[in-house]
């Protein structure tokens, strides 16, 4: 193995370790921690707002799962994590929000838009086929096929 290829892969090692968070901050009961490693996967990261706050770096989704850490060791069940998350930040909060009255436009439109799409592509009527040309049109056609040049001057 190269030098060069060993420090890519120790390289790699750190970056990945540096990734995995603080070990002080984790739960010493590893079932507790486990609650709350699978909220970090439910919760949305604020700042990066595609990703959750199991995969982000920012401060932000930092103090977010030291919230839930702190939540899940005193005792709070899931649910309550999640309400309390919910008050704070609104229903944005969470990756997967709940189907309620406020939130039907999110779960309704993406399939209404496929089904709209679908029934247009489907309805679609066929468009006729050209008319035949003309017995003139076919002569103007022959005398330009056998004319040299461009066929410019054929008009």
């Amino acid at each position: 193995m190269s030098a060069r290829t060993l420090v890519v892969a120790l390289l790699g090692i750190f970056m990945l370790a540096g990734a995995a968070g603080d070990p002080a901050e984790r739960l010493t009961d590893p079932k507790a921690e486990g609650r709350a490693r699978a909220l970090f996967r439910e919760v949305r990261c604020l700042v990066c707002q595609n990703e959750s706050i199991d995969d982000s770096e920012a401060d932000l989704a930092a103090d977010l799962r030291r919230v839930i850490r702190r939540e899940v060791a005193s005792g709070v069940s899931d649910s309550e994590v999640r309400a309390f998350l919910v008050a704070r930040y609104g229903k944005f909060v969470l990756l997967k929000p709940p189907l309620d009255l406020s939130t039907l436009a999110l779960w309704v439109l993406p399939f209404a838009a496929l089904g709209g799409g679908a029934w247009l592509a489907l309805s679609r009527k066929p468009s006729p086929p050209p008319a035949p040309l003309s017995p003139e049109e076919c002569e103007r056609l022959k005398g330009l096929a056998a004319s040299p040049g461009d066929g410019a001057n054929a008009a």
